[in-house]
């Protein structure tokens, strides 16, 4: 079964459903068209996902849409919270014959308490993911389907549900990339209808180039980071397979056209792996990589994963290479992990419950 006929195959939920839809939907139950907008609106602006909490609408109504039309598809199946509040959410969507996908969600929460600022969520794409790099969870249990535009959406009504949202990393489960329509589908709505603009939505790919080419063209709605973890075409085949054979010069030129394209700087993502990636040798290489270009590399230490031989860099050695970076003229910033205690490796909450 394709991801599109296992979506249309789920029963309706009010985000599955299109305003038209939702509209016609409300009418069928004995409400007004502009009940339905106030439903989403209650849903999308406020992370309301209980009809009994719509008090601007008829009570009749409320109850007969709590009894016909669930407002989300998927179930909590897990939380892990962490001592600093990062909370990530293991979320069970239907799959088909009973069984249920699952994928992660993660609201993190602002760094200082006195910051005015809401939560940064980061959002899966796909159940599972096909890349299979090695030193992450995500891709362990393979790719099961694409998510479906308003099973993305559900991840930021839950997060809002969780506290107010200002910013948004696809950075979850899963390559953006490869399901491009639902993802650039369910942005409209958290752009459009939840406030999120452009520059607060970031999508992760490992960046497939010619995707990365349709992808600048389409006057996409947020901005990009490229996962490069390594200046060297060797080591990056055996970090990323699903890029083996992809040159990085032509992932790199790839992103040189979005930048031409978008005028939107680009974030390179390097997870940094003691004593495999992080040596003087690599700093040269990649600054040698992005010499001259408008970029920002985002060194990110490794977050340890069950089973897996590759270790956390020594925090000297991260200092010492985004330095290395700085003093080549390329910019680079580090990106310690939150919720560290909490299953923070992408993916490894999910992995564990399987």
């Amino acid at each position: 079964m394709s991801a599109g006929e296992e979506s249309k195959s789920a029963p309706d939920t009010l985000l599955s459903l299109d305003k038209a839809g939702l509209a016609e939907h409300v009418v069928a139950l004995g409400g007004k068209p502009f009940h339905g907008r106030i439903a989403r609106e209650q849903v999308l602006k406020h992370g309301v996902t209980d009809y009994a909490a719509m008090t601007s609408l008829p009570a009749t109504l409320r109850e007969a849409l709590a009894a016909e039309l669930p407002i989300l598809s998927s179930r909590e199946v897990d939380r892990s919270v962490a001592r600093d509040a990062t909370t990530k959410l293991l979320l069970g969507f239907p799959r088909g014959g009973g069984v249920e996908a699952t994928i992660e969600t993660v609201h993190i929460p602002p760094s200082s308490p006195k910051s005015t600022k809401g939560a940064t969520l980061c959002v899966s794409s796909q159940v599972g993911c096909p890349v299979a790099c090695p030193f992450c969870a995500s891709g362990r249990l393979g790719l099961v389907r694409n998510l479906a535009a308003h099973e993305i959406l559900e991840q930021y009504v839950r997060g809002r549900a969780l506290g107010d949202l200002s910013r948004s990393v696809v950075m979850g489960i899963g390559e953006p990339l490869l399901n491009f329509e639902n993802l650039t589908t369910a942005l409209d709505a958290v752009h459009d209808e939840m406030g999120l603009g452009t520059r607060r939505i970031t999508v992760s790919t490992v960046g497939f180039p010619d995707r990365l080419r349709r992808a600048a063209e389409s006057r996409p709605r947020f901005q990009l980071a490229i996962s490069l973890h390594t200046p060297f075409d060797d080591q990056r085949d055996e970090l990323v397979p699903a890029m083996k054979g992809t040159p990085i010069a032509d992932v790199i030129a790839a992103a040189d056209h979005w930048f031409d394209v978008t005028g939107r700087e680009v974030t390179y993502e390097y997870v940094l792996l003691g004593g495999d990636n992080d040596s003087v040798d690599h700093a040269r290489a990649l600054a040698d990589r992005l010499w001259g270009k408008r970029c920002t590399v985002n060194l990110i230490p490794y977050n340890p994963v069950e089973g897996d031989t590759y270790r956390r860099p020594h925090a000297e050695d991260v200092d010492s290479f985004r330095q290395f970076l700085d003093d080549a003229g390329t910019v680079a910033t580090i990106r310690w992990s939150r919720g560290l205690e909490g299953d923070a490796a992408c993916g490894q909450l999910r992995v564990r419950h399987a």
